[in-house]
């Protein structure tokens, strides 16, 4: 009886196949954001912490979709929740004697976490699943809109609350933010811890249940698992980051309106992750950057028609890439890997 021969790759597939995987890329990733600011400097660099805040997003959305399958309109509403809630911790938190950019922080975390573990526990452990889940984050995402018009006295209404740059403190030592390099590092270290937390729930236990959940809910009931429970955890964390990246956003780019929550931005992250790939955590971090980033680039160019470009995109997209571009990757790569 002979013995079927294995074919191996060629060492170079290899070796590319081996740079594609996620932890590589990622490596490479941050370190070119890390020597960024030492090469360039100007515009770019005072813009790309929104457009990093805009991935941390994404990958709050690709927690909630594409690990545990439960589309999230709400992740914009949470983003902009985020944002006030910095805004008004820096306006008053000075007269508490307070760290503004801590208290802010912290309490943002909480509130996103609370709203989203209360709405998620009675509505999973209700049973609502799918389209009913999506409607209730899209009407999330309007509530924060409407609060935020109708509150003017407090949030500004429609002309927006203007937030001053946080300071950090430690002890007697002060670091003001006020330069682009220093926020833009600060920001750059909320990303990476927020990139590899994310990536360590998503590969732990608790990320192997969300993947069952997602390929197929019932059967993970019937091994004994507390869905509700889970599927409310996930909300909740992902909730929690979409603030703590509104939270930053609001204080670099000194400003906060409404349409932060509106369906129109709640759509467009939806469409950041679909394209990226929504199971890949690198992919929407890179697909919250470089499409938003972009998306921006062509509504100054062509301010009639940049939606339509977008739109097209996404169409694309998902008819000819399963799994949006990360996930094209990953199967180029397991290929060419053998």
């Amino acid at each position: 009886m002979t013995e079927t021969p294995k074919t191996h790759a060629h060492p170079g597939l290899l070796l590319r196949a081996r740079l594609l995987r996620e932890p590589v890329v990622a490596i490479i990733v941050f370190g070119l954001l890390t020597s960024l600011p030492l090469l360039i400097s100007g515009y770019v660099i005072y813009i790309l912490p929104q457009y990093m805040l805009f991935g941390v997003l994404a990958m709050s959305l690709a927690l909630v979709w594409g690990f545990c399958g439960m589309l999230s309109f709400g992740q914009a509403g949470f983003f902009a929740l985020g944002a006030y809630t910095m805004g008004l911790c820096i306006q008053h938190a000075g007269a508490l004697g307070m760290n503004a950019a801590y208290l802010g922080l912290l309490i943002s975390m909480v509130i996103g976490v609370v709203i989203a573990g209360g709405v998620g526990y009675f509505l999973f452990s209700a049973g609502v699943r799918d389209s009913y889940f999506v409607i209730v984050t899209l009407a999330l995402s309007i509530i924060v809109e409407q609060i935020a018009v109708g509150q003017s006295q407090i949030t500004g209404g429609w002309n927006g609350m203007f937030i001053p740059r946080m300071e950090l403190s430690f002890w007697e030592w002060k670091l003001p933010l006020e330069s682009d390099e220093s926020i833009y590092y600060v920001v750059l270290v909320f990303v990476a811890v927020a990139y590899f937390f994310l990536r360590w729930i998503t590969r732990a236990k608790f990320g192997k249940v969300l993947a069952g959940i997602r390929e197929n809910e019932d059967r993970i009931l019937s091994l004994g698992f507390k869905v509700p429970l889970y599927k409310t955890a996930t909300f909740a964390i992902s909730a929690g980051i979409a603030c703590l990246a509104g939270a930053l956003y609001g204080t670099h780019a000194a400003f906060v309106a409404p349409s932060l929550a509106g369906v129109l931005f709640s759509t467009e992250v939806v469409v950041w992750v679909a394209i990226a790939g929504r199971s890949s955590l690198l992919g929407a971090l890179l697909g919250g950057i470089l499409v938003s980033s972009l998306s921006n680039g062509l509504s100054a160019v062509t301010p009639q028609y940049w939606q339509l470009v977008l739109g097209v995109s996404f169409v694309v997209v998902v008819a000819f890439f399963r799994g949006g571009i990360a996930g094209a990757v990953n199967r180029f790569s397991a290929r060419i890997g053998g």
